[in-house]
């Protein structure tokens, strides 16, 4: 074997090596599933966007919810058995409305009890979706966020009231057009709300309409994060007690290698007392 069939070996393992890396990742996600699904007696629906270490040449891609997701996650219900629960991993920043919505009205629809599991953040279409579970259950530092529409850059509320505020004659078309679109855009997300939260049993008419009202009709800003201790206090059904397989899994999908990692730790338990290593007899 001379120089040059080394380069090509050596070219070859460099150029597989990244994709045969992925290919066990994938399959770790899935045995992890497998054992979740097997200790709860669950199906188990990750909707988890995070960059990953393959990304298009090099540059990572922004994850959202879109139309893919709806029918994936829709799919993945309707091969449920109506008598066997759902377990919804949610880690998202949100996406678009419609996809969002038909997510959150399949999982409303199921009849075995459904569970959104939000071990970092489930933002604006992701709490729109964790809404129509019977049960949240969020790590204590997680976060959920407000469902208000965006026009844009632009929220929905604050171009409402822009134009209530300010004399007619000084507003120019485009911003009186959006205001009319936003301010459909807030009824329509109030009444998807309040019927996502009706008729489940755990809120009665005026506290859907409470909530509908807080949750989409610009009470903070859209990126406001909502703690488990506030999601309590505004009446959802919020647990703590996530399980530690949802963090492995989490950890399965790693973001994006850099040249410099910006958090940095050993990755073994730190126990008081003592280094944190194991030791044998």
């Amino acid at each position: 074997m001379n120089f040059a069939d080394l380069f090509w070996l050596f070219f070859i393992a460099t150029a597989l090596q990244p994709i045969l890396k992925q290919k066990m990742l994938e399959a770790a996600r899935q045995r992890m599933i497998a054992k979740i699904e097997k200790q709860r007696g669950s199906r188990v629906i990750l909707l988890i966007h995070r960059q990953e270490t393959m990304s298009f040449l090099g540059f990572p891609v922004m994850k959202y919810i879109d139309i893919n997701d709806s029918e994936q996650v829709i799919r993945a219900i309707h091969m449920t058995d109506p008598d066997v629960p759902i377990d919804l991993i949610l880690h998202t920043p949100g996406g678009l409305v419609l996809a969002a919505l038909q997510i959150a009205q399949a999982v409303k629809r199921h009849p075995a009890k459904v569970t959104a599991f939000v071990p970092h953040y489930a933002m604006s279409g992701g709490t729109l979706i964790a809404l129509a579970a019977d049960e949240i259950v969020m790590d204590e530092h997680a976060v959920l966020g407000p469902v208000d529409p965006q026009m844009g850059q632009y929220p929905a509320a604050s171009l409402v009231k822009v134009v209530k505020e300010k004399p007619i004659d000084k507003v120019d078309d485009q911003t009186l057009i959006m205001a009319d679109i936003a301010e459909k855009a807030l009824r329509q997300m109030r009444k998807n709300v309040k019927e996502l939260l009706c008729g489940c049993g755990r809120y009665s008419d005026s506290d859907a309409e409470r909530l509908a009202e807080i949750l989409s009709q610009g009470t903070w800003t859209h990126d406001h994060p909502i703690t488990w201790q506030e999601a309590k206090e505004l009446g959802l059904p919020i647990k703590t007690d996530m399980p530690k397989e949802i963090y492995q899994l989490m950890s399965l999908f790693p973001q994006p290698v850099k040249r410099e990692p910006s958090v940095e730790f050993l990755p073994i338990p730190r126990h008081s007392g003592g280094n944190g290593q194991e030791t044998s007899n």
